[in-house]
């Protein structure tokens, strides 16, 4: 396994994949429907305007198994310093300890770049990504109860939150 830097060339169909798995098969996103390749090439956009990471790892054949990344948490400028980010693995190389390591990479770009505070929504359901986070250090920082309504069933949305010893000196932009 190696961890990289994704592009929109080389990882927008696999990352593609792997997040449309997610939208149409699990509550891990909140959305109804599977996006479109066009929607990579914004989602790609805004990463690099904003210098943000997307992680990726894969393996010997360079076939992406997960990536990592983050973005903008809310857009008014004294939430400069926090991030929401993501995690997701292919449907056939969960429980290996992927996602672990992509977080653990996704935290250490977040330090290099300044970051003060992670932030991760999370369906209160989804136990796995609860303990995962919970290993890293986050802690729950509240739940809004029925939040999203999928699957014919409402959804409860949590927060988890990590905080850093980031930035070094914080400035108001």
């Amino acid at each position: 396994m190696q961890f990289i830097h994704c592009d929109f060339e080389r990882h927008a169909q696999a990352i593609l994949n792997i997040l449309n798995d997610a939208i149409l098969n699990s509550t891990a996103l909140y959305d109804y429907k599977a996006r479109s390749f066009e929607s990579m090439r914004t989602w790609f956009q805004a990463k690099q305007d904003h210098h943000f990471p997307v992680i990726g790892v894969v393996d010997k054949e360079g076939t992406l198994l997960g990536f990592a990344s983050y973005g903008t948490f809310r857009a008014w400028p004294a939430y400069q310093y926090t991030v929401e980010h993501s995690v997701y693995v292919h449907k056939h190389h969960r429980g290996k300890g992927l996602g672990l390591q992509l977080m653990q990479h996704l935290i250490e770009a977040a330090r290099i770049n300044q970051v003060h505070v992670m932030v991760g929504g999370i369906d209160i359901a989804n136990t796995g990504s609860v303990l995962l986070h919970e290993k890293l250090g986050f802690t729950h920082a509240g739940t809004i109860k029925q939040a999203a309504y999928k699957f014919g069933r409402w959804l409860d949305l949590g927060f988890y939150q990590l905080t850093l010893d980031t930035p070094e000196r914080p400035v108001e932009d």
